[in-house]
């Protein structure tokens, strides 16, 4: 598959900062919608986004989930000479994977991997199982050089079979960047050999994900980007450092409480397209909102959307307030829905609908998330 932009897309933009440009494409939602292959599809792969972090929802060591909303992917390289992929960077897991002799369907529309044109690659032979819920990702571990971010001997994950409904994704693997206690295998992340080989300035990165052009998002690793947020940065410690995990002191609209009343925690994820809650939470929300659920998603009328409240998340003292025009989108048939999604357990999970409206930073060096307005 050819990629939509340069093999070489990372930008040192100082000896010890790099950044990686991401595209926001089609997400495989928009892609089955223009099939008309949507309704099929959700009624055979249900969403559960907390499979990928709750392990009582999990059939597996790890567990992801069929996120259809994911839209923006970055470009790495991988081997010498370089083999490109498109990549999900993923706060919300922690190993890298691509695919390599792969002969599942999911496959075929994905670049694959070759060791054998690799003079660096090296053979792991360890196995690797990735379960998602509604299918899984086999495959073996190897070592290999990740270009542009210099690192090298760095263990990776090759797809041997994946899930069906990974056909439908645009991404070729994941690059996960949350901590190193929530690899498998333990394998060493790739962002905590950039730290221990020095390869940064600072030992953080940040990410900017654009609203609505295809192009402008990016990921920085060792600094933030001044370009991309405006007002000072806002730093909550965590809470866990497993994931990206903080606490949030309630979610609020027109001054009052209307979820997560006395605090509540929850995860920061570029990997998760929604913003995800207990399903009491989510239905007050959505009730007070004006939406009503129809098949696992909330309606509203797209011609109300000029009356409808910002929703405030008030996360260590501050304000974090989504318009509507964040959390509501159109989608097939005219309808419109929210970007607030139920699921089973206690845990938030703040995705892409929440992070296009904040620049966030990720600090190892102090177990630190940082937000601040993105512009």
């Amino acid at each position: 598959m050819k990629l939509a932009f340069a093999v070489f897309a990372m930008v040192a933009l100082s000896e010890c900062l790099v950044q990686i440009p991401l595209e926001k494409g089609k997400s495989a939602r928009e892609v089955l919608e223009e099939q008309g292959l949507w309704e099929e599809y959700r009624q055979k792969y249900p969403y559960n986004p907390m499979a990928k972090f709750d392990r009582s929802f999990a059939v597996g060591p790890e567990s992801m989930t069929n996120d259809a909303g994911l839209s923006y992917y970055g470009v790495i390289s991988i081997g010498t000479p370089p083999q490109s992929f498109k990549v999900i960077f993923d706060t919300g897991s922690s190993n890298l994977w691509v695919s390599i002799y792969c002969n599942s369907a999911a496959c075929n529309n994905h670049a694959k991997f070759d060791p054998r044109r690799s003079s660096t690659y090296r053979q792991n032979g360890g196995p690797l199982s990735l379960t998602y819920g509604t299918g899984s990702m086999t495959g073996i571990l190897g070592y290999d050089t990740v270009g542009g971010l210099a690192v090298t001997n760095q263990i990776f994950g090759l797809s041997q079979t994946e899930a069906p409904f990974m056909q439908n994704m645009q991404a070729d693997g994941i690059f996960g960047l949350a901590y190193p206690s929530l690899s498998l295998s333990s394998a060493t992340p790739v962002f905590d050999n950039m730290m221990n080989a020095g390869l940064i300035n600072q030992n953080l990165f940040s990410v900017y994900l654009s609203s609505n052009n295809q192009r402008g998002s990016v990921v920085t690793f060792g600094g933030v980007d001044t370009n991309h947020y405006s007002g000072s940065i806002t730093w909550i410690p965590l809470s866990s450092e497993l994931y990206w995990q903080i606490t949030v002191d309630s979610v609020s609209g027109n001054g009052q409480a209307v979820a997560c009343n006395g605090g509540c925690q929850a995860i920061v994820d570029t990997g998760t397209s929604m913003i995800v809650g207990p399903q009491s939470d989510i239905d007050n929300i959505n009730a007070w909102l004006g939406a009503s659920c129809q098949n696992g998603e909330y309606i509203v009328n797209c011609n109300n959307i000029g009356q409808m409240p910002d929703v405030t998340f008030n996360i260590n003292g501050q304000q974090f307030t989504l318009p509507t025009s964040a959390y509501v989108y159109q989608v097939q048939y005219n309808n419109c829905i929210t970007g607030f999604s139920a699921t089973g357990g206690n845990m938030w999970i703040l995705g892409d609908v929440f992070l296009r409206q904040y620049y966030s930073i990720y600090n190892r060096g102090q177990n630190m998330l940082g937000l601040a307005k993105a512009r």
